[in-house]
C-alpha cells in the first residue's frame, strides 16, 4: 500500500516591494505615530521615521510595521502591552515608532484590539498585550497581560497567522489550525456556546490555551487562514473550500441564517458560501473578499457605506460584486470595523465606508457609498502597496519613487458656486463607477455637523466618538 505524502506547508516570503508609511484618521494615543502634537490627518501623512517597510497591521489603537531586514517597529496605545516594548521610562515614546525586540528576523505581523503577534523566520509564533472580552480584559495568558513578545505555540512550526479583533489564529506547517482568545462570538471554532463565557468550571483555560480546531471530531486541514473581527475563515486544503465561524448576524460568514428571527453566531465550523477565492478581510459585520479574478466581491452590513453598493436600501446577504471596481484588477483589500480598501495593479487605492474619523483618507469626515480613490500630495505619481485600517485611523504603504505606471492624480476642480452646490447635494450616485476624492492641497476639513446613528442594540454600532479609548461591542 502506497504511503500518504507529507504535508508541508512552506514559510510566507517577504514582501519584496518596500516603501514608506503614510497615516490618517484620529491620533490621541500615538496611533499616528507623528509624535504627541499631533492628535489627526485628515488626509495621509508621512511618518518620517519609517523607511524600507513591506508590510502594516494596523490594530484597535496601535500599529505594526514590518521591514525588510525583518524588524518590527510599534506605536500607538500601550495601556494593556500591545506595542510589546517598555513605555513607562520615556514619556511619548508611544507616539513614535520604536523597534521590537524579537528572537529572530519577522516574517509577518499581525494586530488585534488591544494584542500583536508575529510569525518569525524559524516559524516560531510570538504575541504580547491582551485579549479582551464583554467582561473587560482577559489577559493574553492564564498568568494576565504579557508586556513583552512570549512564544504562543512552543515546539510547533507555524507559516501563517491573523489577528481578530480579540482572538489568534495560527496555521502550523501541516496544516493544522490553532486559535486563541476571546470566544463569546463564535470566533474559536472549538469552544462550546456554554464555556464561551469563560464561566464554566475550567474557567478561561481552554480559551486561553492555544488549541486545534476540528470538524466531525477531526482536526481540519488547511492551507490559508484569515481573522475580521468577530471571525475567522480557513480554506480546506482537498477542497479548496472556505470554512468558517463566528459572528453571523449580517451573514458575513456566507453562511444564511435559519431565519431573520434566528440569528446565532457559529461555534463550529461550517462551509460558507465562498468560492474562487483569493483573499479574505472583513470588520465588525461585513466581509470583502477578493477572488481569483481579481474582483471585489462584498457581503454583510449596509450601514456606513462600507459594501460600496451604494445608498442600498437592504443588507447584502449573499456574496455581491462591488459593481465601481468591476473594471479594476484588484491586487489588496483591507477592512476596518466599518470601512473598505482596494488597491488595483497599477497602485491606485479605493476607500469607501464609515469616514466620521477621517479614516479614510479623503479629506473629510463624510461617509462614502461607493470607492473613492485617494488623492492627495503624498500618493500623487506614487503606487500604493499596503493598506490597513484600525479602530479610528488607517496605515498606508506608499512606494519611495514614483513610477510610470502610477495613475497621476488630477487637478482640483474649481470651487461651485453656491447654487451649484445646492443642486448638486441632491444628486446621489450609487455606484457603476469609481468617484475620486478632491484635491484640496491643504491636510484640514471641515466638520459637517453630522449627528452619528445611535444604536440601542448590542449587535448595532455606532459612529466611534472622535477621541478617546474605543468603544467596545
Amino acid at each position: 500500500m502506497a504511503m500518504m505524502k507529507y504535508f508541508e506547508l512552506p514559510l510566507p516570503a517577504l514582501p519584496t516591494l518596500s516603501g514608506n508609511v503614510l497615516s490618517c484618521g484620529q491620533g490621541e494615543v500615538g496611533q499616528l505615530g507623528l509624535g504627541e502634537d499631533v492628535f489627526e490627518k485628515t488626509r495621509p501623512a508621512l511618518i518620517p521615521s519609517l523607511r524600507d517597510i513591506v508590510d502594516i497591521s494596523a490594530g484597535g489603537m496601535h500599529n505594526l510595521c514590518l521591514t525588510r531586514r525583518g524588524e518590527v517597529y510599534s506605536f500607538g496605545c500601550n495601556d494593556e502591552g500591545a506595542l510589546g516594548r517598555a513605555t513607562a521610562d520615556e514619556e511619548g515614546s508611544e507616539f513614535e515608532p520604536r523597534r521590537i525586540e524579537l528572537p529572530a528576523p519577522c516574517l509577518k505581523i499581525s494586530a488585534g484590539d488591544s494584542h500583536s503577534a508575529c510569525l518569525l523566520n524559524d516559524g516560531r509564533v510570538y504575541a504580547w498585550g491582551s485579549f479582551r472580552d464583554s467582561h473587560g480584559n482577559m489577559g493574553l495568558t492564564l498568568e494576565g497581560n504579557k508586556r513583552l513578545p512570549i512564544e504562543v505555540i512552543p515546539g510547533v512550526k507555524s507559516v501563517d497567522i491573523a489577528s481578530g479583533g480579540d482572538h489568534l489564529v495560527i496555521l502550523t506547517e501541516n496544516g493544522h489550525v490553532y486559535t486563541v482568545g476571546c470566544a463569546e462570538q463564535g470566533q474559536l471554532g472549538r469552544i462550546s456556546t456554554r464555556a464561551a463565557s469563560g464561566e464554566s468550571r475550567r474557567g478561561k483555560t481552554d480559551l486561553l490555551q492555544p488549541g486545534i480546531v476540528t470538524l466531525k471530531g477531526k482536526k481540519v486541514l488547511a492551507d490559508a487562514i484569515w481573522a475580521s473581527t468577530y471571525c475567522t475563515y480557513f480554506k480546506d486544503r482537498n477542497t479548496a473550500k472556505i470554512f468558517a465561524f463566528g459572528l453571523n448576524n449580517y451573514c458575513q460568514l456566507g453562511i444564511p441564517n435559519p431565519s431573520e428571527n434566528v440569528v446565532k453566531p457559529v461555534f463550529v465550523p461550517e462551509l460558507t458560501s465562498f468560492t474562487d477565492v483569493k483573499t479574505i478581510d472583513g470588520g465588525q459585520h461585513h466581509t470583502l473578499i477578493l477572488k481569483t479574478d481579481n474582483k471585489v466581491h462584498v457581503i454583510g452590513r449596509k450601514e456606513y457605506g462600507r459594501l460600496g453598493l451604494g445608498d442600498v436600501s437592504e443588507d447584502a446577504k449573499t456574496v455581491t460584486p462591488v459593481p465601481a471596481l468591476a473594471d479594476k484588477k484588484v491586487t489588496e483589500i483591507c477592512c476596518g470595523e466599518s470601512t473598505s480598501f482596494a488597491i488595483t495593479d497599477k497602485g491606485e487605492l479605493y476607500a469607501w465606508g464609515m469616514g466620521s474619523n477621517q479614516q479614510l483618507g479623503t479629506g473629510n469626515e463624510e461617509d462614502e457609498q461607493t470607492p473613492v480613490q485617494i488623492a492627495s500630495k503624498q500618493v500623487q505619481g506614487k503606487r500604493i502597496l499596503k493598506v490597513s485600517s484600525g479602530g479610528q485611523h488607517s496605515l498606508f504603504i506608499v512606494e519611495e519613487a514614483p513610477t510610470k505606471e502610477a495613475t497621476p492624480v488630477p487637478e482640483p476642480k474649481p470651487a461651485k458656486s453656491k447654487k451649484e452646490e445646492a443642486t448638486s447635494s441632491t444628486t446621489k450616485t450609487n455606484g457603476t463607477a469609481p468617484k475620486e476624492a478632491a484635491v484640496n492641497g491643504g491636510d484640514e476639513a471641515s466638520d459637517d455637523g453630522k449627528d452619528a446613528t445611535v444604536s440601542t442594540t448590542t449587535t448595532e454600532e455606532k459612529k466611534p466618538a472622535a477621541r478617546g479609548r474605543k468603544r467596545k461591542l
